[in-house]
């Protein structure tokens, strides 16, 4: 029997594991808290591959360089390599995206590919993650069925930086639509949310919906600093 790591922190993936579970002659292991993700824990479980659909840490050199470690980027590899895909996608205009599944080494995304699906960026990121990781199940099993072989990637190298909390302020914009695209691609819990403030106090922005008489409805969170 195979035994496979799913390497996750997010509770969106809670229902992927349960699912990979449920698959005969295999034994799946989740790891979620960075302190257990170590070398020696590894060559105990010793699995045939490592599964990193959200990881917000990087992965140990004696890690990636014993054992497959395939991670999957919001992005369509060598363009987005770098921090927050998602955000830096909307921030640009994208509608829609690929997920790469990217063999872990030295730079980061910067391994050969495996394969690649399409995916949509409509709704909130929330929602995006969710139909994500349906996206990266379906890719994980015919990673194990077929045993593709990973191909150097091409293309021009485009990086993206990670966006930092003061990035999600609303003050700088004036169309309806960046601003409906900046609250929703921060609208998922482990995210610092959009936001506007004065002096004293915070408005933070969740659930936005554009109308169709050309306004914006969202919820605000209003917290003094």
């Amino acid at each position: 029997m195979k035994t496979y790591v799913l390497l996750t922190e997010k509770n969106w993936h809670d229902s992927m594991f349960e699912s990979l579970q449920q698959f005969p002659e295999q034994r799946w292991i989740r790891i979620s808290n960075p302190n257990d993700l170590t070398a020696d824990r590894l060559i105990q479980l010793n699995p045939h591959t490592v599964f990193i659909p959200h990881w917000s840490y990087l992965i140990p050199k004696e890690i990636y360089e014993r054992f497959e470690c395939i991670v999957f980027h919001m992005t369509d590899v060598p363009f987005g390599r770098g921090g927050s895909p998602l955000q830096n996608l909307i921030v640009r205009g994208f509608q829609q995206t690929k997920i790469s599944a990217i063999r872990v080494e030295k730079g980061i995304d910067t391994g050969p590919v495996y394969l690649k699906r399409d995916l949509s960026l409509e709704g909130t990121a929330r929602e995006i993650f969710e139909r994500a990781a349906g996206v990266i199940m379906s890719m994980i099993r015919q990673i194990i069925s077929d045993n593709p072989q990973p191909l150097p990637q091409k293309g021009t190298e485009v990086k993206f930086k990670r966006r930092k909390q003061e990035d999600g302020n609303l003050a700088g914009l004036s169309e309806l639509l960046k601003i409906y695209d900046y609250i929703r691609m921060l609208d998922c819990e482990g995210y610092p949310p959009a936001y506007l403030e004065s002096d004293s106090i915070r408005y933070e922005f969740t659930e936005a919906k554009l109308n169709a008489d050309q306004t914006l409805e969202a919820r605000v969170r209003i917290v003094k600093k």
